[in-house]
């Protein structure tokens, strides 16, 4: 291979020879999943978003970079607040985290919960205040099909014209929550299918643009913040995202205002939301369509992560097995015996 040939590859390849840490930020979900997996069912939240947070932050502070938090735990967790760094120092990097996506799923022992972490280079990801936005998502299928300012109907018609399918065929997904009884409703007068979850706003996003999970669409009301690390999923994963801001009170329009956004009827596209190369990771908690939850066994545990980087242009489904104790009881299975 020629030396052009070698470029070529490597450019094609989004590694450009550098040396990338997408595959270290697995050990960060990794940790914070496998500290919330212990609290399934206990319902204990709290407990559960705290251990979860506190695996993270102690598994960001061995990674050689200089972490800027720009959007933190939330919930109640008093760790890993915006504006906090964290690392051991190297490179500038914005940090999106999410410690428990699903927290409540987790209490009540439900499926779906995943631990998350987007990285991108500094201003990658959109600054917005904590409030709702309404927004859909899909994957590159329908890429270029969807309009956030047309009716449900319509958007759900073009989505099963881009898969080849009758619209009875395309499955949506809507966080089941009073807010969404009409959008329920226009989905069942469109005639397409519906799933309704309890919690995981950005498992849904990422389920959309993931074939073989037989999701199609995610839409409804959900946080700026599952908006953003959904918005650095579909980067990597080659969908698309629409969000708007949906502010419920005056003081929430005055804080969008306060945060550069004039037009409260901006249409925020995947590139607004998250621009740049980005780096988003995440690991099962409890099982799911898309991702395994941890699996304890007798002395190790077993984790399923999704790395996604647009630079090296890779998605990778990770399994990993975790020992406990350095005299070990059990062999080294094959995935999925």
């Amino acid at each position: 291979m020629t030396q052009t040939e070698q470029e070529r590859t490597l450019e094609a390849a989004g590694q450009e020879g550098r040396f990338c840490l997408c595959e270290n930020y697995a050990r960060v979900t990794e940790r914070a999943a496998l500290a919330g997996a212990r609290w399934l069912g206990r319902a204990d939240q709290q407990a559960a978003e705290d251990d979860a947070a506190t695996a993270m932050r102690l598994a960001l502070e061995q990674l050689p970079i200089n972490g800027r938090v720009v959007i933190g735990a939330g919930g109640e967790s008093d760790q890993l607040g915006v504006g906090e760094t964290i690392g051991a120092g190297g490179g500038d990097a914005d940090l999106a985290l999410d410690p428990l996506e699903g927290r409540g799923v987790v209490a009540r022992g439900g499926n779906g919960a995943m631990s998350m972490v987007a990285v991108g280079e500094p201003g990658s990801f959109q600054t917005l205040p904590d409030m709702y936005m309404r927004k859909m998502a899909i994957g590159p299928a329908a890429r270029g099909s969807i309009d956030l300012r047309k009716p449900v109907a319509d958007n759900i018609r073009a989505i099963a014209e881009a898969f080849g399918r009758m619209v009875n065929d395309v499955t949506t997904i809507v966080l089941d929550r009073p807010r969404h009884h009409d959008l329920i409703e226009e989905i069942r007068a469109a005639g397409a299918r519906i799933k309704l979850i309890q919690d995981g706003d950005v498992t849904a996003s990422i389920s959309a643009a993931v074939r073989g999970t037989n999701d199609h669409l995610a839409i409804g009301i959900g946080g700026t913040r599952q908006a953003v690390l959904s918005a650095a999923a579909l980067r990597c994963l080659g969908g698309e995202l629409q969000a708007q801001l949906w502010p419920t009170s005056r003081r929430e329009v005055s804080a969008a205002q306060e945060a550069g956004v004039e037009d409260l009827e901006r249409i925020f596209t995947t590139e607004d939301l998250a621009s740049g190369e980005v780096i988003v990771v995440a690991t099962g908690v409890s099982n799911g369509d898309l991702l395994r939850g941890v699996r304890f066994l007798a002395d190790s545990a077993w984790t399923h992560s999704l790395v996604m980087c647009t630079r090296c242009n890779w998605v990778r489904f990770v399994d990993g097995i975790h020992f406990f104790a350095r005299e070990r009881r059990e062999e080294v299975r094959l995935p999925r015996y």
